[in-house]
């Protein structure tokens, strides 16, 4: 079995005129993993993913996907990979049968294979019961999965998603989170960008952060996390009459205590687990009530306040730009 990366950049560059998209971005993500590239709006994310799909030509720089180069094997890369962007791209007008048919049958595959691959993608997306309906009827949830069963439809190896909750509800992203889990337990590669912290931390292994077309960062969701500031401990008294004595108390363990002034509750500095369960063991001997004990890490924005010096919401007008001419 070959240990060579399923998806691999190579210094890659992109100008747009006097707009530098994406400069010098380099990573590799194993087979059968998870690679986060995370960003703000506008940081390089779409244009990246772009070159790497063949969709666009990097300036200089380049690109394999499953072993082949993207400026020079364009067609055995769009053979191993399948694509889902911000927008779902399906045909409104046929039905979600229709749809993974057509695709089907645009690869080449043959027509039995098709109606059989459909037939399980439907099923697997749960969307048997809606499948002879017109697509334009779909609720943003529903052509989201039929948009992703689309990309499947010719078991790729490599799959590539582009922000792929972005306007769903809760619900739904995380009905997309399980099944994107399965697909990589299968062994699918998965390359997967988005600007929630939250999304990674439930389907990443590695992350690369970039901004201003750069790479910034790279790590697993808890190391990036780690290093946009220390974990906290957060306790919650029951009776505010009790917050005095708490304080008193987990001073004998702790020396960094932060009382949240109008509230029942204090912050603790911690390390992670060891803490928590020490400082939990102090209350257990008291006849002091806890509403709450929790561990907190630093958020998205924290994280991109660290990184960036800007949340993650904000992008920057020449980012903007690179999104209009992309």
């Amino acid at each position: 079995m070959t240990t060579r990366p399923a998806i691999e950049a190579d210094n890659l560059v992109k100008h747009y005129g006097d707009t530098v998209a994406v400069d010098g971005v380099s990573f590799s993500v194993p087979q059968g993993t998870v690679l986060g590239l995370l960003g703000p709006n506008g940081a390089g994310k779409t244009t990246t993913v772009r070159m790497m799909t063949t969709l666009t030509r990097p300036t200089s720089g380049t690109a394999r996907v499953a072993g082949f180069d993207v400026r020079e094997q364009p067609r055995q890369v769009r053979a191993r990979l399948g694509l889902t962007g911000q927008a779902a791209t399906v045909d409104e007008l046929l039905t979600g049968r229709e749809n993974l048919r057509l695709i089907g049958s645009l690869y080449g595959l043959p027509s039995a294979d098709v109606k059989r691959r459909s037939d399980e993608l439907l099923e697997r997306f749960s969307l048997t019961e809606a499948a002879g309906r017109i697509a334009k009827g779909y609720s943003g949830g529903m052509r989201r999965r039929l948009d992703l069963a689309v990309s499947l439809i010719a078991h790729p190896p490599v799959l590539f998603l582009d922000e792929p909750t972005t306007g769903l509800d809760p619900r739904s992203r995380v009905e997309l989170w399980a099944v994107l889990r399965d697909l990589v337990s299968e062994g699918t590669t998965l390359l997967l960008t988005t600007q929630y912290l939250e999304e990674a931390d439930h389907l990443a292994d590695d992350i690369v952060v970039i901004d201003r077309g750069t790479v910034i960062a790279q790590g697993t969701p808890l190391q990036l996390k780690d290093a946009a500031g220390k974990a906290s401990i957060v306790v919650t008294v029951s009776r505010a009459d009790d917050l005095a004595e708490a304080e008193r108390l987990i001073r004998t363990s702790v020396s960094e205590v932060h009382l949240d002034p109008g509230a029942r509750q204090f912050t603790v500095a911690a390390n992670g687990l060891a803490d928590m369960t020490r400082i939990a063991a102090v209350f257990a001997d008291s006849a002091i009530e806890l509403d709450d004990l929790g561990l907190k890490r630093p958020s998205l924005d924290d994280v991109f306040l660290h990184l960036t010096g800007h949340r993650a919401e904000d992008a920057a007008p020449a980012e903007s730009a690179e999104e209009a001419l992309a």
